[in-house]
């Protein structure tokens, strides 16, 4: 009798939100995660005027041009070696922070177990909002450890890519395209449940001359579906 009501009282718990340590697969899908690319970001002052500068590939007058033309860190100019103007290289570098015991607080039911083995169903995006004049490049998707922050880092592994999106247009969920390795790579960072982690897209959008200067916004949500054991 006493056995029946403990697992009458057990029952319950695990309807509640908590993890069954005992439990092969259980959902682990997380909140959808929000990347913006505002060009008022870039801090773009004269870029026109920059990018229809004449210039020579050597000295080269573009990087020191492009200090003025947008803000400290988010762009590099060269001069271009066939139409001798500049060129402007604006940087995408967006993350995000992943806490599977925050976002996930049934979790923490089973913080005995080192590491969870966890299976990814999908990982897709959702253009929600899209005011941008011009296209974006094909952006990667990457995992990190927090400590990374900017795509170009060696230590953030590539899951996959976003293609380019056109100008003004919107998208309902949509497959990430994966790298080889996307779904194992994403796989081992959330299957060290304890340890946050970023989620990072980076990309370059170039912009020559007589192209429009980039204005406008970008917002695209990136979902994960998954499962896990323990």
């Amino acid at each position: 009798m006493r056995s029946l009501i403990a697992l009458a009282l057990a029952v319950p718990l695990f309807g509640c939100g908590l993890v069954d340590p005992n439990i092969t697969n259980f959902d682990l899908a997380l909140p959808n995660k929000t990347f913006t690319i505002d060009s008022a970001n870039w801090g773009l002052m004269n870029a026109d005027q920059l990018t229809s500068q004449t210039c020579t590939v050597s000295p080269d007058p573009c990087a020191a041009a492009a200090e003025q033309a947008c803000a400290m860190g988010t762009c590099i100019a060269q001069c271009n070696a066939t139409s001798l103007t500049c060129d402007l290289t604006l940087f995408v570098s967006l993350f995000t922070p992943v806490d599977l015991l925050v976002e996930k607080p049934e979790l923490a039911t089973i913080q005995d177990e080192p590491v969870i083995d966890v299976t990814i169903d999908a990982i897709t995006y959702r253009v929600m909002e899209n005011t941008l004049n011009v296209a974006t490049p094909e952006m990667k998707v990457y995992a990190a450890p927090m400590t990374v922050t900017r795509a170009g880092d060696p230590l953030a592994r590539e899951i996959g890519t976003v293609p380019a999106i056109p100008a003004g247009m919107t998208m309902g969920e949509t497959d990430v395209v994966l790298s080889p390795t996307g779904k194992a790579t994403l796989a081992e960072f959330m299957g060290d449940f304890k340890t946050p982690f970023n989620i990072i897209v980076g990309s370059n959008l170039l912009v020559q001359q007589g192209d429009p200067v980039p204005a406008g916004k970008l917002v695209v949500n990136v979902g994960v579906k998954a499962h896990a054991g323990v």
